[in-house]
C-alpha cells in the first residue's frame, strides 16, 4: 500500500495497525531527500496520529470503566461478607 493514498477506512484499523502504518510513513520520511514530496506524508501522519490518540483514549476509558466496576463489585462482596 502506498502511504500517500491512505484508504478511507483507516479509522476502522486497530491501534497496532495504525502504529505500524505510522512507523512506515516515518521511515519513508526519514529516507526522503526532497522535502517538497513530503507534505502529503506529513499530513497523513498527522491524521493517523489523531486516530491513534482517539483510539487510545477510548480504550483507556473502557479499561478504567471496567476496572472501576470490578473494584466496586469486590468492595460490595467484601462488605456483604462482613455483614454476615
Amino acid at each position: 500500500m502506498n502511504e500517500k493514498n491512505l484508504p478511507d477506512d483507516i479509522a476502522s484499523k486497530s491501534l497496532n495497525e495504525l502504529t505500524d502504518l505510522a512507523n512506515t510513513i516515518i521511515k519513508n520520511l526519514e529516507n526522503e531527500n526532497n522535502l517538497e514530496n513530503t507534505s502529503e506524508d506529513y499530513s497523513n501522519l498527522l491524521k493517523i496520529n489523531r486516530l491513534i490518540e482517539k483510539k487510545f483514549q477510548k480504550n483507556f476509558k473502557e479499561i478504567s470503566r471496567k476496572t472501576n466496576f470490578k473494584i466496586k463489585d469486590l468492595k460490595s462482596n467484601k462488605n456483604a461478607k462482613k455483614v454476615k
